[in-house]
């Protein structure tokens, strides 16, 4: 069921996934990326997750900060739809209220999806970065809240950002559309 044995081992003892997401990717990168969402880990992460996704908030954001050999940002559902201002992209959250850290010792590992945040640990709203290669400097910094089970070589393909921070200049890759699987 899991990519990586290291989460199969932490999560053997819980019960199964009852969530995940199927991202259809549109752009540099075409294809579809499926996340299983970590309920039993992050479970107001992953409910915020599906019922963004639910609700079709996702649909049409665009991943705003893709930084090479490190991950893709995405998950501005205020100001990161295609067509709009992208200089707001990445600033934005939904209408729900930011979210207390749940912290695990799961590792920050390619293909491991965390939330993005402020400064402030409890700030992460709608947001969620996918890592590109493994980054365990974030571990215990940023919510664990899931693992592309399909789609890395999608997730590769993403449009790689140039600007400050690893904005993507022009067009973005976008979440074309954003369903709940499970």
């Amino acid at each position: 069921m899991f990519k990586h044995a290291f989460f199969a081992a932490c999560l053997a003892s819980t019960p199964a996934l009852a969530s995940g997401i199927e991202i259809v990717v549109a752009g540099e990168a075409n294809g579809t990326i499926v996340i299983d969402l970590f309920e039993d880990v992050a479970p107001a992460h992953a409910e915020r997750i599906s019922s963004l996704a639910a609700s079709g908030a996702y649909d049409g954001v665009v991943f705003h900060r893709v930084i090479d050999g490190f991950m893709a940002q995405t998950g501005d559902v205020q100001f990161g739809k295609m067509g709009g201002d992208m200089r707001r992209a990445g600033t934005g959250a939904s209408d729900g209220p930011d979210l207390p850290a749940e912290f695990s010792d799961l590792p920050y590992e390619r293909g491991v999806v965390g939330m993005a945040r402020a400064q402030n640990p409890d700030s992460a709203n709608s947001q969620f970065f996918i890592m590109f290669a493994p980054g365990y400097f974030l571990n215990g910094q940023y919510t664990v809240v899931g693992e592309v089970t399909q789609g890395l070589d999608v997730l590769d393909a993403i449009k790689r950002g140039d600007g400050p921070n690893g904005a993507v200049i022009g067009q973005p890759d976008v979440m074309q559309k954003v369903t709940v699987t499970k």
